[in-house]
């Protein structure tokens, strides 16, 4: 999952918008870490008990972990301000489903289930928007 965050994280600049979606231990947060490595980032963890976490790198990425906001009211990740971040940044976001778009239209969503074996994954990479038409991972 890092090796594929990397060649994702390659092609990306300030201002894109990711949605991260998939069981728990599935890798997301290992795809933001390899994501954070192309944009010069280290120490990615997971943000699930503080929701956010913002990243010095060039871009910046903030990462948001949604988990805990779920059920909740959307109001509350508004709350969070992420458009003040989104133009400068590379912002992704765990468990973001019907959330993101409140966000942008545009954003790639990435989809990650367990594969048949218990070492392998399925991804599925949905373009919202034209800034993602096409991209390849």
């Amino acid at each position: 999952m890092k090796n594929f965050g990397k060649e994702i994280g390659s092609q990306l600049r300030a201002g894109d918008l990711l949605q991260l979606s998939g069981p728990l231990g599935a890798g997301k947060t290992a795809l933001t870490q390899g994501i954070g490595a192309a944009l010069g980032i280290e120490n990615i963890t997971s943000p699930t008990f503080v929701i956010s976490r913002i990243h010095e790198g060039n871009p910046r990425l903030v990462h948001v972990d949604a988990y805990r906001l779920q059920g909740e009211p959307a109001a509350i990740f508004d709350d969070l301000d992420l458009e003040s971040y989104l133009e400068n940044s590379v912002t992704i976001v765990e468990w973001g489903d019907g959330l993101v778009g409140r966000l942008a239209e545009e954003f790639l969503e990435i989809r990650i289930e367990f594969g048949e074996e218990d070492d392998t994954r399925e991804i599925s990479i949905i373009p919202h928007g034209n800034r993602f038409e096409g991209f390849k991972a």
